[in-house]
């Protein structure tokens, strides 16, 4: 599914990002411990290409996703929309110079309105984007339900008569209206069945080389992530802990918790990698990051130095980086399993 090739130059480009939550003083309670959702993340996405976003509940995915779309104010670190900084504004204003990125919700039906009929909902995102003319609003809904596979006849229906797959085909069409260039897809298979999924992924394929579309796509089902995505970055703990071309991380991980991910993953065959000792305890606490590389407490490679450095995303073949001070170890290691 991943053979299309995409530009060198980045079109979105995210620099050493960190973003905070909380650690607020209230009025009527003390400040509670900051967050570090993500930390020093860099990450590009090139002219037309599929990059996936993978790591456990709670790692910092869609934290990462929402700041790259202005809703969410990063706390350092700056993110580049065609070579110009559209970082270090306040929501309002970042989404105004963001324009080009949007956002498909894992719920979709929470996205949309009960009491609407999809054909107002689309048309509404229309009446925003200042176009006045209710024929050609008319026109423009019936032409993107064409294009995501729906016919006329579903803008007359409301939510609650759209199955799982066809509320994900009016997100996208609803992202469709406005143009976009860079589409942010939060699990956008999750809760779909095999076959939907295949469908739902097809789709967005299409949907790509027709609108040259560029796709961050949000998912914890690595099946998906291996067959759709052109490259992988692995988040644990608010950290890309691992990046590389697709074929490339499921053929050599090498950062421990990849590997730990990819063992304990079905393939697609309905066969699983070869198991090894299951990977102890579970993520630690944001509020509470241990020193040194946060993936240390359940790590067998682990040695001292990396309870005390933090180690850095570095390369370690060509378009190939993780962030281990084992690396060397890693080539040829046992894989290991979750638990």
């Amino acid at each position: 599914m991943n053979a299309m090739t995409h530009s060198p130059a980045p079109l979105v480009e995210v620099r050493n990002l960190t973003v905070l939550l909380g650690g607020k003083r209230h009025l009527i309670r003390p400040a509670m411990p900051a967050v570090r959702a993500v930390s020093d993340v860099s990450l590009t996405l090139g002219e037309g290409e599929i990059v996936g976003l993978v790591g456990e509940s709670g790692c910092g995915k869609t934290t990462l996703g929402r700041t790259i779309l202005g809703l969410q104010r990063e706390s350092a670190g700056e993110i580049r929309l065609e070579g110009k900084v559209v970082s270090a504004l306040a929501p309002t204003g970042a989404r105004a110079v963001r324009r080009a990125i949007h956002y498909v919700h894992q719920d979709a039906a929470a996205a949309l309105d009960p009491w609407w009929s999809v054909g107002r909902t689309l048309e509404e995102g229309l009446v925003l984007d200042g176009v006045r003319a209710a024929a050609e609003r008319r026109d423009r809904v019936a032409s993107v339900l064409r294009a995501v596979g729906l016919d006329e006849a579903a803008a007359r229906r409301y939510p609650h008569e759209l199955s799982g797959g066809q509320l994900r085909r009016i997100a996208l069409a609803r992202i469709l209206l406005v143009n976009p260039r860079v589409v942010i897809l939060d699990e956008p298979t999750s809760g779909l069945d095999m076959s939907v999924q295949a469908t739902v992924l097809n789709l967005l394929l299409d949907l790509r080389s027709r609108f040259g579309l560029t796709y961050l796509f949000i998912s914890h089902d690595l099946s998906v992530v291996e067959r759709f995505c052109d490259r992988v970055a692995i988040m644990y703990l608010g950290r890309i802990v691992e990046l590389a071309p697709t074929a490339e991380l499921f053929a050599r991980p090498l950062h421990p918790y990849t590997r730990a991910l990819l063992a304990a993953a079905p393939r697609l065959a309905g066969r699983r990698r070869e198991r090894g000792p299951p990977l102890p305890g579970d993520p630690p606490s944001a509020t509470r990051r241990p020193p040194g590389c946060a993936f240390a407490p359940r790590c067998r490679y682990a040695e001292p130095a990396c309870r005390a450095d933090e180690p850095a995303l570095r390369p370690a073949a060509p378009g190939h980086d993780a962030a281990c001070r084992r690396i060397d170890t890693m080539i040829g290691a046992e894989p290991e399993a979750v638990a």
